[in-house]
């Protein structure tokens, strides 16, 4: 008797590689190729230059690639992607007022962040002319196992979903603070107990950073607000007592305005 088939199944069957790919050949053009040839988006993608071609003449139809001699590079128009994704949570009406209001309290930048794989990315940022040498704009990844922000929202996955996403997790020593695995383990307990997480040089020497969940009027975790300050300006104690009660004043008015 044959049974049902599985979601897994059912999601194989409904998915399409040929958009996959397309969506993956958009996100091979970073920082470090924002313009290659065609052999070079070929090679890159692992795919033959034919294919690449289709790929990149259907992208330049569409707006979203431009081309200049033998080079191609995203266009301005691929922000629309992303802009559908912060529009859904009305930043730029609700939220951003209340992250401008923290960020001048603090004197520090705020910033939201959500969880992608492995990674944490900036959907809004706060800027505010600092200490701190790392280079954030929106749509910036770093590692979530050692960010404020990441931690944060793994320690509100359930317990499957945070071993996968731990197995997957490259624990590299980026500072002679980082904490390897068994040692995120605690930390996480630590911040569903406490509410917010605090990385000290863990990411980068010389920076401490704070992030509180934001929730929804269903109490699920939506993403996550930031800060960070250099070690010579701010204590420890002092993001405790001073930095914790704002931000997290913050993200109950954000919850009150989600929809």
């Amino acid at each position: 008797m044959t049974g049902r088939p599985s979601t897994d199944q059912s999601i194989d069957k409904e998915f399409m590689s040929t958009f996959a790919r397309g969506l993956e050949l958009i996100r091979s053009f970073d920082t470090e190729t924002p313009a290659m040839t065609l052999s070079a988006v070929a090679e890159k993608n692992g795919l033959s230059r034919a294919a690449a071609r289709r790929y990149l003449l259907t992208l330049l139809k569409l707006g979203y690639v431009s081309q200049d001699d033998k080079t191609f590079r995203l266009t301005a128009k691929v922000l629309e992607l992303g802009y559908s994704y912060l529009a859904s949570l009305d930043f730029t009406e609700t939220i951003t007022p209340i992250m401008e209001k923290v960020s001048y309290r603090l004197g520090e930048s705020c910033s939201a962040l959500v969880l992608d794989g492995t990674d944490i990315v900036y959907v809004v940022r706060i800027p505010r002319r600092g200490l701190i040498p790392i280079n954030l704009q929106i749509g910036a990844r770093l590692p979530a196992y050692a960010t404020s922000g990441g931690r944060v929202l793994m320690s509100a996955l359930p317990d499957t979903e945070l071993d996968d996403l731990l197995d997957r997790t490259s624990f590299d020593r980026l500072t002679a603070y980082t904490k390897d695995r068994q040692g995120l383990g605690a930390e996480l307990e630590q911040i569903r107990s406490n509410g917010y997480a605090i990385v000290d040089q863990e990411l980068e020497l010389g920076m401490r950073a704070l992030a509180v969940p934001v929730f929804d009027r269903r109490g699920q975790t939506r993403f996550a607000l930031n800060t960070s300050s250099h070690v010579s300006t701010v204590s420890k104690q002092r993001i405790i007592d001073e930095y914790v009660p704002i931000l997290q004043e913050a993200s109950r008015r954000i919850t009150d305005v989600l929809p």
